[in-house]
């Protein structure tokens, strides 16, 4: 049974902010930013035809499912190193 308590609850808002910035940096289409760009020109039947989630972009919640599986992967693997790169900072700071 998978237990994805988190240890620190502060620590999400951190995590989907360096989530973003990291999709940002490798170009990818998500976050309310880019749904906002392209639904102020599209009407909904235009914007379904681009696949565009108008539903999950309404509500005001990204959605992640027209982004292939290796950018996803990408973006936490990025995450992953760049959290790993901190602590050994922190670490090397120490001594």
């Amino acid at each position: 049974m998978a237990n994805n308590n988190k240890v620190v609850p502060a620590s999400k808002q951190a995590l989907d902010q360096m989530k973003y910035e990291i999709a940002a940096e490798l170009g990818l289409p998500v976050g309310q930013h880019y749904y906002a760009q392209v639904q102020a020109g599209a009407d909904s039947e235009f914007a379904a035809e681009l696949g565009t989630p108008m539903a999950f972009s309404n509500s005001g919640k990204d959605y992640w499912g027209h982004i292939a599986t290796r950018d996803t992967g990408a973006v936490g693997g990025t995450i992953t190193k760049r959290l790993i790169q901190k602590a050994e900072e922190a670490l090397f700071s120490l001594y």
